[in-house]
Order: C-alpha cells, then structure tokens, then sequence
C-alpha cells in the first residue's frame, strides 16, 4: 500500500533531507585522493549523530555500516573499506538519514581528484538522467513515465542502465511502495498522487548493463568491468510540481 505523507510529515522529512544535503556537502571535501572509504564512513556517522540524527541504513537487513561507498565498477552497496581512493577514482556515497523517525536518502558520485573526459562525461549524464526522471514526478503522470524520461536520456547519450536496483517510496521505513523503475514506458504504472514520497536513483555504467554480486554478499559490480555512476534524490509529489527534498545547495 502507498502512503500520502500530509504536509506536516513531508516538512519533517524535508528536515531530515536538508541534513543530508548539508552532510553530503561537507562529505564532498573530504573526497580526495588518499583518503579510504571506511574514513568517510566514519565522518557521515558522526556528522549525524552530532546533529541529532542517525544513519538508518547501519543494522538494516544487517548491513554493517552507516554508507555504502562503491568505487569505479562497484554499482551499489559498496562496504567501506582502507583502500585508500586513487587519483581519477569515481565513488558513489549513498546514506539514509533518520531524523526524528522521518528518512530521507540520496546517493552522489564523487569525482577523486582529476578524472577522465570519459567519467566525467558518465557522471554528467547520469546526474542529468536523475534530473530528466524528476521533471516527470508530477500529480497525474504514472510511474513509467519517470524511468522512460531517464531511459530516453541515457540510451540517447550510449549509456545502459541497471535494471535491478530501483527507487522506492520512503517515509518512516526506507523501503515503501511504489517501486520506481528506471527504465519504462509513458502513461504506464500507478499514477503519481500528491504527498507521495519517492526516491529516484539512476544507475548508469558505460558498458553493459549486467551486474554480479562479489563473494561479500552486498557490493554488485558491473559485469564487464565498466564504470559505474549514481545520482539519487528523495523527492515530493506535490500540486505546483516535484519538492526535492535533498537537494544540495
């Protein structure tokens, strides 16, 4: 069943978004050749908690820590690890922030120091993909509309999109209905609804689609080797148009 937040639990969530952004924006400093993922980690755990808020990710399905941070293949649910980031390196930081029991989640990819002509045009297309779904999270218009805005785009610019890992609803659990595909046809699916509460979470590799699962049981990675990139915002299904509710300034 699809929860309508009121305005009063999406201002909530807003609150909790507003602390990613503000995380995700300190977060992008410290993104630098050197430094580990397990390092960054640590600063979004005690980011949050020094703010009153908790990373709700930690312990859920018995995930382990408070990010998942995948680096240049790795498409999603990268463990935070020692490896120190390389010069050209792409890392994604995805976090759900808990902010008095409202969620909010968004992922960004990260560019660690200078990075190819080659990634940074991977990273622009998807960051726009993200932007073409959310255009479409509009009252009336219906779930498919979203994935074939970001489907059109993305194949337009020759990059494949991962099919097996969506956006979702989100409100005081972080996975809720509807399921938001990337990929789609117009006028197909539920149709959008205000105080509907989504999040939309693009992932394109420059190869392939086709992702595999290592031996750790989280972290999937690109099948054929290529790179990965990932864009995610919380958005709010409102009358005068989408709210993103983690939107960096």
């Amino acid at each position: 069943m699809i929860k309508i937040k009121s305005q009063k639990q999406i201002e909530k969530m807003h609150e909790a978004g507003r602390l990613l952004a503000s995380c995700h924006r300190e977060l992008s400093k410290l993104v630098t050749p050197g430094t580990s993922t397990l390092k960054l980690d640590q600063f979004v755990e005690n980011f949050l908690k020094a703010h009153g808020a908790k990373a709700a990710q930690k312990g859920y399905m018995g995930y382990p820590y408070a990010t998942c941070a995948s680096v240049n293949d790795e498409v999603c649910h990268g463990l935070p690890n020692k490896r120190a980031l390389k010069e050209g390196d792409i890392v994604t930081i995805d976090f759900v922030v808990n902010l008095n029991g409202w969620l909010a989640d968004s992922a960004w990819s990260y560019a660690v120091g200078n990075v190819s002509t080659k990634s940074q045009d991977l990273m622009d297309a998807t960051k726009k993909a993200l932007y073409k779904g959310i255009e479409q999270a509009q009252v009336g218009n219906r779930i498919g509309d979203i994935g074939h805005a970001i489907q059109t785009y993305a194949e337009s610019k020759g990059y494949s999109i991962v099919r097996e890992f969506i956006g979702h609803g989100i409100g005081r659990s972080i996975h809720e209905e509807p399921q938001v595909h990337h990929i789609g046809e117009r006028n197909t699916g539920i149709t959008l609804k205000e105080g509907m509460v989504i999040t939309i979470e693009p992932i394109l590799n420059a190869g392939r689609p086709h992702v595999s699962l290592t031996e750790d049981g989280w972290t999937a990675v690109t099948y054929d080797g290529s790179l990965s990139a990932q864009y995610e915002h919380t958005v709010a299904i409102m009358k005068d148009g989408p709210i993103i509710l983690t939107e960096q300034a």
